[in-house]
């Protein structure tokens, strides 16, 4: 089975083919490339490098936020788009769940990505996987679903604090007050959603993120977006 996966989500947005669970090619974008007229040029890429084509996808996998408004926006249009022109299945992730998935660890991992204004997407995840080279996830389940919140307080969600892992980019002056809750702060390489993860996602866990109506799926923005605030008030 044949996986296109993608995830604009943040600033380096991250697209990959999977054949089954097993990776063939993935590709980061840099910042300035996760624009929709950037991303599927770069899809066309990776067909051509891959021998692949459209014809041979049959399974559609997409970060469905939170983080970036745009980024998150992009990476539905596309998903919504390709899954119409091609008919296959559409299986939408949370990017925190992407990050949890892919952050080379097991156990409790709590995934965080800067939302500014002194917050930060955060959720939590049970991990497990084969202790095998290829680290094949075997078990992932939601310890608590995504929230906007300050660090602080996702912090004091992660009780025993040594049990935890905290996968995410954040601000330099964060890290000290994270080492000092006590909870395992991950290189920033696996701070990222990547869509080789929700590869695995999809292929080892279809029920979590299966899109029943995808014509009426929506992404997880999680919190309202600035001009949406403004339009309240």
């Amino acid at each position: 089975m044949l996986t296109l996966a993608l995830d604009t989500s943040t600033a380096s947005g991250c697209i990959a083919l999977g054949n089954g669970s097993d990776l063939m090619l993935e590709t980061f974008l840099p910042v300035q490339a996760v624009r929709s007229e950037s991303v599927l040029p770069a899809i066309d890429r990776m067909f051509a490098e891959t021998g692949c084509g459209p014809a041979d996808i049959s399974r559609l996998v997409v970060g469905s936020g939170p983080g970036s408004f745009t980024g998150v926006r992009i990476a539905a249009a596309l998903a919504k788009g390709i899954r119409a022109a091609l008919g296959v299945e559409l299986f939408a992730y949370s990017s925190l769940a992407a990050i949890a998935a892919g952050s080379g660890v097991t156990g409790r991992v709590c995934a965080v990505i800067d939302a500014r204004r002194g917050q930060v997407y955060a959720a939590g995840y049970e991990v497990e996987a084969e202790s095998s080279g290829d680290r094949r996830l075997t078990g992932f389940s939601e310890r608590f679903p995504p929230i906007a919140e300050p660090l602080t307080e996702t912090l004091s969600r992660l009780v025993p604090a040594s049990d935890w892992s905290l996968a995410g980019a954040i601000p330099e002056p964060s890290v000290a007050t994270v080492r000092a809750a006590g909870v395992v702060l991950l290189p920033a390489s696996a701070g990222r959603p990547s869509a080789s993860a929700l590869i695995q996602l999809a292929s080892g866990f279809p029920e979590l993120g299966r899109v029943g109506d995808p014509a009426a799926w929506e992404p997880r923005y999680v919190r309202a977006s600035s001009a949406e605030r403004e339009a309240g008030a």
